[in-house]
């Protein structure tokens, strides 16, 4: 009974280590992320609306770190930020970058794969590319925010 106890232990154990790791490999580099928005200012702060989204491809300040590829700020369909990497990682290029639409999804125009944005996850759903658009933290404080990696 001890060996059972011991081995059903080893087996938690390691899957709370493998299950803890909550960063993701991606082919896209990392880059720093440091980036903040004031939504209480124009054009900000209309920037609510479920499946509306922003593109950051060029610093605000000069002290904006914007990632790899740039920034593509993304409100969910239940209203939550989310933050992805603009980069297409098929392409892994920072001039190769993602556009989104009005369906909730974001093309590469280069190798024209499909990513879903509508649910919060990057992941995609047609074209060559086997792993989600890069993400990024995103959290709501004090009428600022802040986008991280």
């Amino acid at each position: 009974m001890k060996i059972f106890k011991a081995f059903i232990f080893f087996v938690l154990l390691t899957w709370v280590f493998i299950g803890c790791d909550y960063s993701s490999r991606s082919s896209i580099p990392d880059a720093t992320v440091n980036f903040q928005l004031n939504m209480l200012v124009a054009p900000y702060n209309t920037f609510n609306t479920p499946n509306s989204y922003l593109i950051f491809d060029k610093r605000i300040n000069a002290i904006d770190r914007i990632g790899y590829g740039g920034i593509l700020l993304y409100i969910d369909y239940e209203g939550k930020y989310c933050a992805f990497d603009l980069a297409c990682p098929y392409e892994v290029n920072p001039n190769v970058k993602v556009t989104p639409n009005d369906e909730g999804k974001a093309v590469c125009e280069k190798c024209g794969s499909v990513f879903e944005l509508l649910y919060g996850i990057g992941a995609p759903i047609s074209g060559p590319a086997k792993e989600p658009l890069k993400r990024y933290h995103v959290y709501l404080s004090n009428n600022w925010l802040y986008v991280t990696n």
